[in-house]
């Protein structure tokens, strides 16, 4: 049997393990290994799995993800989040929709600090929803909008989706970050843009904020100085050289342990906090560790080589081989967790979309674009489902209907950004 033909029967394996609800983690390293050892030798397959944990755990580059999860789980713990909304509802106060569009904002801005959708969601659920119903936003687009909100915390940086891309592919960390930095901003701005639009076209689902003054816009303006403090300052410190990414996450960490500090977070919240990212970056690192197992197997199978050669024949043009990833992506979205796509794919995908020449940090930013739309799509939809966890007392067919706009709103994003790379690009150049 060829290595193709094993790699190929490893991947379909991989996907009924994951469909009979086998860990993903699990699933790629279970079929990584198994893989690796037919191909080569089964001492081959011991051999990697003594290597792989200590050469993944011990990657310098690795250890940025547990440091922005730190960073967001203090922004969470310290009050951060309900200061943020505050501001954000009185800097829109009388405008229409101007608690969904604070969700919005709020919601971007909190996911440039914590760099997860999920806990973006759950964090701005438990500040802005019961102000929107207490208001009378209908609960199901009350939830669609903090949906679609948490799915900002994807793209704009630090996100560790955008991290692990680049940890993947070899690309430059600040790179991705520095390119996921328009699109994210954009993505905020087409939300307040679809916010607007229902509640003109639906008034129901919504009534007019109360109007503020001048002088309580300025004063809240206050309520954004952490988070503008601490993103400034990785940010800058990154696209001007003056610390690496990983070293950006650990000032991140430590200027919003700071500020928790100061608001009065101690000992009980601090350790809370460590165990709560604890949690968290032991399953991103279990994932981790499955993706590197399934690289190999797909490195020495020759699958992707195989595969790229073979779309390289076809009378196609890139682009069409381009927008069937992106449907693939959609698809998968339906179905399974976003981090969970990206590293069982993107060792089978890179190959091709470098062999047909397309710029691989632009395609980092669509590509997270599109698993970031299976975050609100059904069935899966995590972040409706944490939101629902959250929101019992709201049917779960209203909060899909509710987040259906927004939907839309992405695939029209989608399309600007695949037709205008210069949108992702421009700031690196």
């Amino acid at each position: 049997m060829s290595p193709e033909i094993i790699g190929a029967i490893g991947l379909l394996c991989m996907i009924a393990m994951v469909m009979l609800r086998v860990p993903v983690a699990l699933a790629m390293l279970g079929v990584g290994l198994v893989g690796f050892g037919a191909v080569t030798a089964p001492i081959g397959a011991v051999q990697m799995l003594k290597d792989l944990p200590v050469d993944v755990l011990a990657k310098y580059d690795f250890s940025a993800i547990p440091l922005f999860i730190l960073m967001g789980v203090f922004a969470s713990h310290s009050g951060m989040a309900g200061k943020l909304f505050d501001a954000t509802r009185t800097i829109f106060g009388g405008v229409r929709g101007s608690l969904g569009i604070a969700g919005i904002g709020s919601s971007g801005i909190f996911a440039s600090i914590s760099g997860s959708s999920l806990a973006t969601a759950s964090t701005m659920t438990k500040v802005a929803l019961p102000q929107m119903e207490k208001y009378g936003y209908q609960p199901g687009f009350a939830c669609g909008i903090l949906a679609a909100g948490g799915t900002l915390g994807i793209m704009i940086p630090p996100s560790i989706a955008l991290l692990v891309y680049a940890i993947l592919t070899q690309q430059s960390v600040g790179d991705m970050f520095i390119a996921g930095f328009l699109p994210g901003m954009l993505g905020m701005v087409m939300y307040s843009i679809t916010v607007m639009v229902m509640v003109r076209w639906k008034p129901h689902l919504a009534r007019r904020g109360e109007p503020t003054s001048l002088k309580a816009k300025l004063l809240s303006l206050t309520g954004l100085i952490p988070f503008s403090f601490i993103f400034i300052v990785i940010i800058a410190g990154i696209f001007f050289g003056l610390f690496t990414p990983t070293e950006g996450a650990a000032v991140g960490a430590f200027v919003s342990w700071a500020y928790a500090f100061v608001k009065g977070m101690r000992l009980d919240g601090l350790k809370q906090s460590l165990i709560e990212t604890l949690a968290l970056s032991a399953v991103v690192f279990f994932m981790l560790l499955g993706a590197e197992a399934l690289g190999y197997f797909i490195s020495v199978s020759r699958l992707s080589y195989t595969l790229a050669t073979w779309i390289g024949t076809l009378d196609v043009s890139p682009m069409i081989v381009l927008i069937c990833i992106l449907i693939m992506y959609f698809l998968l979205g339906l179905f399974m967790d976003a981090l969970a796509m990206l590293v069982i794919t993107i060792p089978v995908v890179y190959p091709i979309i470098v062999a047909l020449g397309f710029d691989p940090v632009w395609f980092g930013i669509i590509a997270v674009l599109t698993v970031e739309l299976g975050l609100i799509t059904p069935p899966m939809g995590m972040n409706i489902f944490v939101i629902k966890a959250m929101a019992p007392h709201i049917k779960l067919s209203d909060m899909f209907r509710g987040v259906a706009p927004f939907i839309v709103s992405d695939l029209i994003r989608l399309v600007i950004l695949v037709a205008f790379p210069a949108i992702s690009l421009v700031l690196l150049t």
